[in-house]
């Protein structure tokens, strides 16, 4: 099963996030399929940047939202 969820990156105490869809038997930082957003949570206010079209197209095909991508996903509308 496809997996819309974050994949941590930056350095320590520094994260930054790219909201990932990936095969969900597979860790998080392993190969992703496509990157479709960013999230920055030590800007202020925290940035998130994210592909509507990209995320609605993966939904389409079976892709699930991981509970944080969700929340995201509210908050920048």
């Amino acid at each position: 099963m496809l997996k819309i969820r974050l994949r941590r990156m930056g350095s320590n105490k520094k994260p930054v996030y790219r909201v990932v869809v990936s095969d969900s038997r597979k860790t998080p930082t392993s190969a992703v399929i496509e990157e479709v957003g960013f999230y920055s949570p030590r800007n202020d206010p925290a940035e998130v940047r994210l592909d509507r079209e990209r995320v609605a197209y993966w939904v389409e095909r079976g892709a699930q939202l991981s509970e944080t991508v969700r929340s995201l996903l509210k908050r920048a509308s």
